[in-house]
């Protein structure tokens, strides 16, 4: 059994304050335009026509791209948006909190940072399970992309709700799929697995979805299995019992006096 099987890469540069800015009151304005109705939008876009027309340039020829623009400009003022300045004050504070585990209610000992500090340009990862949500935001805090496989249309919803209340929508594709389902270009470096997921599945679904996971897992890729003990799970759904799925991948596991999780590397 190996103390320390995660390999240290080179982790890829975040974005610039200033683009996360522009990210940031995009997605605002787009998640306040899908809950407009048509009237609503249409009504918008008048008020906005009428005051450019009002306006010093009025003389100007309206087009649809300046009248989008204009309209972008009244929602952020109707949203009371922040400016830059102070919006990077609560935005690094807001990224810092994301990018611990404890913020999602994760147990702390999770090496989730060294996984995440592993992870090298181009690379993928993917999260299984609505109890494997906040590891997904928390890969997400980092600017990074993860795929977020849920059981179920219900918690896919749950998940995209909670990612876009905290600006990361961008980086969080969820998908509700028959467990074993995945899409056909994730080859994930990084997979974190709640096995919650398979409480009320039978014995195949696991080995169905395990041996997909496994198998889509590019060389030298990283499986963190959480723990449920917090949750009351019985003892089947405990992480060893996901261990046989990993015979011949080198195995770690959590220390004793914190939670039970493990990390398997594929050789």
């Amino acid at each position: 059994m190996l103390t320390d099987p995660i390999p240290q890469r080179q982790r890829r540069p975040p974005l610039s304050p200033r683009q996360e800015y522009e990210e940031f009151v995009l997605q605002r304005i787009e998640d306040y335009k899908n809950q407009l109705s048509r009237e609503d939008l249409l009504t918008l876009a008048d008020e906005s026509v009428q005051e450019l027309e009002a306006g010093p340039d009025g003389q100007l020829v309206l087009t649809e791209i300046l009248v989008l623009e204009h309209v972008d400009r009244l929602i952020k003022k109707r949203l009371r948006l922040p400016g830059y300045r102070r919006w990077t004050g609560l935005h690094q504070r807001l990224r810092a909190a994301q990018r611990q585990p404890t913020h999602w209610g994760l147990p702390a000992d999770l090496p989730l940072d060294r996984l995440v500090g592993c992870l090298e340009p181009g690379d993928l990862t993917a999260t299984l399970g609505s109890g494997a949500a906040g590891a997904a935001f928390l890969i997400a805090a980092h600017d990074l992309p993860v795929t977020a496989l849920a059981e179920s249309v219900e918690a896919a919803e749950a998940i995209e709700s909670r990612a876009a209340d905290q600006a990361l929508t961008r980086h969080v594709q969820v998908y509700a799929a028959q467990l074993g389902w995945l899409p056909t270009d994730l080859t994930p470096a990084v997979v974190v697995l709640d096995p919650m997921v398979f409480a009320h599945q039978d014995a195949s679904a696991q080995v169905r979805t395990m041996t997909s996971l496994l198998g889509a897992t590019v060389q030298g890729g990283i499986h963190l299995v959480l723990p449920v003990e917090q949750r009351g799970a019985v003892r089947s759904l405990a992480p060893e019992a996901l261990l046989n799925h990993y015979s011949g991948w080198p195995v770690s596991r959590g220390p004793r006096s914190g939670s039970r999780w493990f990390v398997a590397v594929k050789p």
